[in-house]
């Protein structure tokens, strides 16, 4: 923790922030002394402004709160974890709901919203998932990646399903990102579990033999045997111009969410109907730390049409345009 002296006032902060976070944290931390309370949170008896005190959390002050007893109802019928900071208003997994539920809460005005970044939405399937979304999806309970534990797993921040303009019904996983500066990396890399047969290099070792990934033959998650796949948007030659595994660092995170996104698209299960699964990644408009990651993943999956990136702005723009007095 760092004490930080910003127009007259002390901040309580992390302790190596970008500019980027900087701004963010004092914003929300303002907000939250004009509007909340100026009591600190403590995060191991440690006293941080961004964190809410007890008391508030446990009414969940973080959230707007139209929305609040929304997402309660929807925990109790789809049980999910809250991230161990959703309690701090810099929290991601808080905003991604504080975005997107306002507009779920009617199909109508969602599909009109959602419609302005994903172009090929008619409607929303209300039909599926919780009313046509799910927060912390995860292929449960079939865990086609098998790498969902208790503990951990891959998941999406949110899931949306829905019809597109010839009738089908496709599914649209997204990633939401508030101040991170980037991406879940590779677990597999620094696990305690690796033996010497586990290896990172070179790519084209691991392409012939997955066996020395420690996520292949360590804990048999089934990463390889998608990406190599028939039905894998990654194309073995490119990613064999990498030296090292190229999903060691940010881009990690973006392989996985696309390997649940494909395994759900090419799924003949019938509660996995989806013609069409794709993966988002939406980030603040002023945090450009993920952009890095974010190219050379579009680059090694040959702009695929299955992953796309969008600032947050391109939606509140849109609810701008339409003067829903509901979203004002």
């Amino acid at each position: 923790m760092k004490i930080y002296e910003i127009n007259g006032k002390r901040y309580q902060l992390p302790n190596k922030l970008t500019d980027f976070q900087l701004k963010m944290y004092v914003h929300l931390i303002n907000w939250k002394w004009d509007h909340l309370t100026q009591e600190p949170g403590f995060n191991k008896h440690v006293s941080y402004d961004a964190s809410l005190p007890d008391e508030l959390k446990a009414q969940y002050f973080q959230l707007y709160r139209p929305i609040k007893e929304r997402l309660l109802d929807h925990q109790q019928k789809f049980p999910f974890k809250f991230h161990k900071f959703f309690w701090y208003m810099a929290s991601s997994q808080a905003a991604c709901v504080n975005l997107f539920l306002p507009l779920l809460k009617d199909p109508d005005i969602a599909a009109t919203i959602l419609g302005k970044v994903k172009t090929d939405i008619k409607e929303i399937a209300t039909d599926f998932l919780d009313t046509g979304f799910r927060i912390e999806f995860w292929d449960e309970p079939d865990n086609l990646l098998n790498d969902h534990n208790k503990v951990s797993g891959t998941d999406a921040d949110i899931a949306i399903a829905y019809y597109d303009h010839q009738g089908n019904i496709n599914l649209w996983l997204i990633e939401h990102k508030l101040t991170e500066t980037e991406f879940t990396t590779c677990g597999g890399s620094k696990s305690k579990g690796r033996t010497s047969s586990h290896v990172c290099a070179p790519t084209s070792a691991i392409l012939n033999n997955p066996d020395l990934c420690y996520y292949h033959s360590g804990r048999n998650f089934r990463y390889w045997d998608i990406t190599l796949g028939d039905a894998s948007p990654f194309n073995a030659n490119r990613i064999r111009e990498y030296n090292k595994c190229p999903f060691m660092g940010g881009m990690n995170q973006l392989w996985r969410n696309q390997l649940l996104a494909t395994s759900l698209e090419s799924s003949t299960l019938p509660q996995w109907p989806y013609k069409k699964v794709y993966f988002s990644v939406v980030y603040h408009p002023g945090n450009n730390s993920l952009k890095p990651s974010i190219s050379k993943y579009q680059e090694l999956i040959g702009f695929n049409d299955r992953f796309f990136a969008f600032s947050s702005d391109k939606l509140i723009n849109r609810v701008k345009e339409i003067n829903e007095p509901a979203l004002s």
